[in-house]
């Protein structure tokens, strides 16, 4: 498959989830953060059966041990982990079920951001590059100037405000692998909008 993988997070609808399924949205996520809108129980996730787009949790406060418990009630595929977590921590997880946020704003320049994904990637299957400083949903894209400098040898994923308006001039400044859509592509915290994600589809080439 040609373009990025588009990845479409903060499911808290049923709706949302069979959208995303019908149309070949290639990952969706579940965010299991008590402090997000968009915090669910891991028995929604578990209620999405597999065989669709591959399932993500999203972790930031959990021990390794919580996220390996949830990660079997809830039937995930995959541990996108959005905290301080350490590489020892992701390899309790297990490096091919984990996406490691870092967050190319507080490290400041390219090369920052080159030592600390090599850092992470041996123990993660993909990177996740995040706006902002710490945390998640900021709802806004970020300064792309540094990872137009690093070369990251390892498949990433960029997020931050990702939408129809936002995502043209994102794809012109940089090459992602993949793209974590949420806020970008919503009504409201948690609502997603069935056309706004079917519009990210088509510009990275998909005929929905």
């Amino acid at each position: 498959m040609s373009g990025p993988l588009v990845k479409v997070c903060g499911m808290t609808r049923s709706v949302d989830v069979r959208a995303c399924r019908d149309l070949g949205v290639d990952l969706i996520g579940f965010i299991f953060h008590p402090k997000s809108p968009r915090c669910v129980e891991p028995s929604f996730a578990a209620g999405v059966p597999r065989g669709g787009p591959l399932k993500v949790g999203v972790f930031v406060d959990q021990s390794a041990e919580e996220v390996n418990r949830i990660m079997d009630l809830a039937g995930l595929d995959l541990a996108q982990l959005h905290g301080g977590q350490d590489a020892e921590f992701c390899r309790a997880v297990g490096p091919e079920r984990v996406f490691k946020a870092l967050w190319p704003e507080s490290l400041g320049s390219a090369r920052a951001l080159e030592v600390e994904a090599a850092r992470f990637a041996g123990c993660c299957r993909a990177l996740l590059l995040d706006a902002g400083k710490s945390g998640g949903g900021h709802g806004r894209s970020m300064d792309l100037t540094i990872l137009q400098h690093a070369d990251l040898k390892k498949d990433w994923f960029l997020a931050g405000g990702l939408g129809p308006k936002t995502l043209p001039a994102a794809l012109a400044a940089c090459s992602p692998s993949g793209l974590d859509c949420n806020s970008g592509v919503e009504d409201a915290p948690g609502i997603k909008n069935r056309n706004k994600i079917a519009a990210v589809l088509r510009l990275v080439g998909r005929n929905v």
